[in-house]
């Protein structure tokens, strides 16, 4: 079976720190770039991170100095590390594929092809 399988998520303290999993099976996504989306209650999907099959990663501008996009291939894995977590990053976190090698800009979410279930983020006191 196809498919990604989003963890990690979970609630956390303003300023703490969350790790997110993506681990995808029944493909390799060695050669694929692997984004994650986010999307807060009543508000559009939008893309925040980003990484290419040779590892160059982007970022939107509000995760900047926060947020890590790394890949471990043989793990078949995509990792997001989320540090200085703010109550605004409170969402439902998606990784998704654009099926091919390089992550497309903007980082829309018409622009994916496969996505995962999601996984809760929540960032409150």
């Amino acid at each position: 079976q196809v498919q990604f399988v989003e963890s990690g998520g979970g609630l956390v303290q303003p300023g703490g720190s969350l790790r997110l999993s993506c681990a995808a099976s029944g493909f390799t996504l060695s050669y694929l770039g692997i984004a994650w989306f986010r999307q807060a209650p009543g508000k559009e999907r939008e893309g925040v991170s980003c990484i290419n099959s040779d590892r160059s990663t982007y970022y939107t501008d509000s995760v900047k100095g926060r947020f890590t996009i790394s890949r471990d291939n043989a793990k078949n894995t995509v990792y997001l590390q989320m540090d200085s977590l703010k109550p605004e990053d409170t969402a439902v976190y998606y990784c998704a594929t654009p099926a091919r090698a390089n992550c497309p800009h903007p980082l829309e979410p018409s622009t994916q092809s496969f996505w995962g279930q999601g996984t809760q983020v929540t960032v409150s006191s």
